[in-house]
């Protein structure tokens, strides 16, 4: 029996032993850490002040009945149920007990506890990032739809009422009788329709995606996305980067473009900034990209907000390249952006 007792104040797992009144005959020192107690302490008190009772359990009910079958217990062994432990300081956590009983003359029962308070956090942090991902799966279903409208709006009022004027413009040169003036005319009128509707087919073209990326490359592309947030916002821009370093192939080139591109947005939106620094440079086979604002910082519960979808978005595309981003508060004051991207298989 003493061999007993020396193995079980030697094992790393909480063991707690109660009679049938749920009186607690025997605690190991795991146990008494897992409470914030000490062995001493916790024999012969009630089990019930370590460990809630059932709200139907009753006052006879037995050790046992504290540890029911409940919700949650997919894959999990039949013995195992999740309860709430209670610490001396009130504090209270999720435990997960395996019971079971024994006779040796007197019944009693032997409880395995172990603490689930960050498997607990790990579950809720999945269940947050489950409802993240399908609210930014909606919200992109809506900006598609919202994209493909708009974009039958301008093509319809744009580009269609200039076609439909340039026809108008040609059957009327066809048909003229007039002088040569009057032809001049016409053609006049309709080379002017044609490059309208050329720039209109570009800011389209663009709008759908940077023209700077396939004509320029990152590098300038990154540029252009700076002098443009300038013009917009009036917000000085500086912007650190070698064109050689961003030599990149088009689907990390169109990555870090939109990343860069949101972290603006966000910047414009809500920082309240009067100063952006964007630095990106290569370390080896990594690109490291660093964007920074002097504006009212960003706040832990800003990440945390089920609507900030342009942070999810940010993230899901580092991501998607196996890399990896920080968003903090910045010193003195302001928020900072650190990204890491592997470029493996990426460079030109």
């Amino acid at each position: 029996m003493q061999a007993s007792r020396q193995i079980v104040n030697q094992v790393s797992e909480a063991i707690i032993s109660a009679d049938q009144s749920n009186t607690i005959v025997m605690a190991n020192p795991a146990a008494a850490t897992l409470f914030g107690t000490s062995v001493e302490h916790m024999v012969g008190r009630p089990l019930g002040q370590y460990i809630e009772a059932p709200v139907d359990a009753g006052d006879d009910g037995q050790p046992v009945d504290y540890f029911r079958p409940g919700p949650g217990r997919a894959g999990r062994r039949a013995t195992d149920y999740t309860v709430t432990g209670v610490r001396v300081d009130g504090e209270r956590f999720p435990i997960e007990g395996s019971v079971s009983g024994a006779d040796t003359g007197t019944p009693f029962y032997t409880v395995v506890l172990r603490d689930v308070s960050e498997r607990r956090r790990v579950q809720e942090k999945l269940t947050r990032s489950h409802d993240q991902l399908r609210q930014l799966s909606a919200a992109l279903q809506t900006i598609r739809e919202e994209e493909r409208t708009h974009i039958a709006r301008e093509l319809h009022d744009d580009l269609g009422q200039l076609l439909a004027s340039l026809r108008m413009d040609l059957t009327l040169l066809q048909q003229a009788d007039g002088t040569p003036r009057d032809s001049l005319r016409l053609m006049r009128g309709m080379e002017d329709n044609l490059l309208t509707a050329i720039a209109s087919l570009r800011r389209i073209a663009t709008n759908l995606r940077p023209r700077a990326l396939d004509e320029g490359g990152l590098y300038f592309a990154l540029q252009g996305l700076r002098d443009d947030f300038v013009e917009r916002y009036a917000i000085p821009t500086t912007l650190l980067a070698d064109e050689a370093e961003l030599r990149l192939d088009d689907a990390a080139s169109t990555a870090i473009f939109r990343i860069v591109q949101e972290a603006l947005t966000n910047i414009a939106r809500h920082a309240e900034a009067t100063r952006v620094m964007m630095n990106l440079f290569r370390l080896n086979s990594d690109l490291l990209i660093t964007i920074r604002d002097d504006g009212r910082g960003i706040r832990p519960k800003d990440m945390e907000k089920a609507e900030s979808l342009g942070l999810i978005g940010m993230r899901e595309r580092v991501w998607a390249m196996k890399g990896e981003i920080t968003i903090a508060a910045d010193e003195p004051h302001g928020t900072r952006i650190d990204i890491m991207l592997p470029l493996h298989g990426h460079l030109v």
